[in-house]
């Protein structure tokens, strides 16, 4: 109170001039500065969101199974051809194995997507999993990703405030997501395809009978009418 100068109007004016600006100073600078916080966690929080989204999306991909074989196939699409070509007398066999190899392969390339994300978005012990998997893929040997998925679940509960999975609920081994094959689908598309040109068949024919119907009942129809006209 001591620099406040209240012996008149003008000296308290500028006492009372001088208080506003410092007191908008200190707003501003508040405000800029809860702005910037704000912005800042808002900017965390969609990297954690991204990075919790992606490591979802890895543990979808390499635990999606339970039963059958959990290991992934580390065979190349040229691996295969040389395959085919080995095989080339037995049709019907090397068939049903393209199929089956076909969707082996799309499960390895999903996996290996997963293996990158996890790589560069996951944390130091997700990464060296995933990492000495993807050197068992490139070293041509079956992978197993069930550790990789625990360290994945139990990082994925404790990021959205989960409790752990109870010590005595014991989860059955986890393998890669299988994908859904598309000879089935190419099959049933080509079905419907024939069943549509068969009703587009069918309805031609419908209409070529009934016009031809049409066509004779008018001629017969003409040529009665001109016998009438004769006999009269």
């Amino acid at each position: 109170m001591r620099g406040f100068d209240f012996s008149s109007w003008q000296a308290i004016g500028t006492t009372l001039l001088g208080l506003s600006l410092i007191t908008i100073i200190g707003v501003g600078v508040r405000l800029l500065a809860m702005m910037t916080i704000q912005q800042r966690r808002e900017r965390e929080n969609r990297q954690i969101n991204e990075r919790l989204r992606t490591l979802i999306a890895a543990y979808k991909t390499l635990g999606g199974s339970f039963t059958g074989d959990l290991s992934v196939d580390p065979t190349h699409l040229r691996d295969l051809r040389r395959r085919a070509a080995a095989q080339a007398d037995e049709g019907l066999l090397l068939n049903a194995e393209s199929a089956g190899s076909e969707r082996m392969r799309r499960m390895r390339d999903a996996v290996e997507a997963a293996l990158a994300d996890i790589i560069l978005l996951g944390t130091d012990e997700q990464v060296a999993l995933a990492t000495s998997a993807a050197q068992e893929l490139v070293a041509g040997r079956p992978v197993h990703t069930a550790e990789l998925v625990v360290a994945l679940r139990d990082f994925i509960r404790q990021a959205l405030g989960l409790d752990p999975v109870p010590a005595g609920v014991s989860v059955p081994r986890q393998g890669p997501t299988r994908t859904a094959g598309s000879a089935g689908r190419g099959r049933g598309e080509g079905a419907n395809e024939r069943g549509g040109r068969g009703k587009g068949g069918g309805g031609m024919g419908m209409g070529m009978g009934m016009g031809l119907g049409v066509g004779g009942a008018s001629v017969g129809s003409g040529g009665a009418d001109s016998d009438a006209r004769e006999g009269r």
